[in-house]
């Protein structure tokens, strides 16, 4: 039976590896939430790799407010750049394959086409320098990796774009949504059946994929969608916001080829 570590468990990535875990019963998992397990701890890594025996690890820890890393980026970057190192470096000590979670953010935005696995990343924002740098790390280190690329994750856990607008609409609030960027919503219970695709089927391509639900779209576009799904759309006030204000610069066009 394999045997799969799930870093920073308690994300919404991570809720739903943990809801499907129990259909997967050729596969041994062992979930762990950032407080249980922090990567930027070399110690408390070494510790866990010491007595069990992991074939993967699937990394979703990872620090994700692109705002508040504009600010203080050394936040993300001892997440998302040194605690990745640690973890590619413990993995090849460990020879446990690396399945790591990146983001469209390693891209710039100025293409009008969707970006491929071999499109040069240029972030503009220190949270995309910050998950890229992480991905460099791993590809420096370790031959056995699969570093996935993904965009605009929802789910029904936690708090994001999907579970922030419903929650919105249900009390009355008025919703004004930006149609300046463009990208692909990826629903995490997606993302996390791709996963264990690939361990069942013993997929071990090292490289880089994208992967998302495939749809390009605004964020305007997205939250019209989740609103007419839940037959909210007439119930609110819905505006297009021309002048979305945001301290960090985000991609304007960050659509995913999908490489799997």
């Amino acid at each position: 039976m394999k045997k799969v570590l799930v870093t920073g468990a308690n994300g919404q990535l991570g809720q739903c590896l943990q809801k499907i875990a129990p259909n997967n019963k050729d596969l041994a998992f062992v979930f762990k939430s950032s407080k249980e397990l922090d990567i930027t701890h070399k110690e408390q890594m070494n510790s866990l790799f010491a007595i069990e025996d992991f074939n993967y690890c699937i990394n979703c820890a990872a620090y994700t407010n692109v705002e508040q890393a504009e600010k203080t980026p050394e936040i993300a970057f001892k997440v998302n750049a040194e605690g990745v190192k640690n973890l590619a470096l413990i993995c090849r000590e460990y020879d446990t394959f690396l399945i790591h979670i990146s983001t469209d953010y390693v891209f710039d935005g100025e293409k009008d086409e969707p970006y491929t696995v071999k499109d040069v990343p240029n972030p503009i924002n220190e949270y995309g320098k910050s998950k890229l740098l992480g991905e460099k790390h791993i590809q420096e280190i370790i031959d056995n990796y699969c570093i996935i690329r993904t965009s605009w994750l929802y789910s029904e856990f936690g708090k994001n774009f999907y579970t922030s607008i419903l929650k919105k609409a249900k009390v009355g609030e008025n919703l004004s949504v930006t149609d300046s960027q463009t990208g692909c919503p990826t629903n995490a219970n997606n993302l996390a059946e791709y996963i264990l695709k690939l361990i069942r089927l013993q997929k071990n391509e090292y490289g880089i994929y994208h992967f998302t639900d495939g749809e390009a779209m605004t964020w305007y576009d997205f939250a019209e969608s989740i609103l007419n799904k839940n037959e909210l759309l007439n119930k609110v006030a819905f505006i297009k916001d021309k002048n979305y204000r945001t301290f960090a610069r985000r991609p304007k066009y960050s659509v995913l080829k999908i490489f799997r």
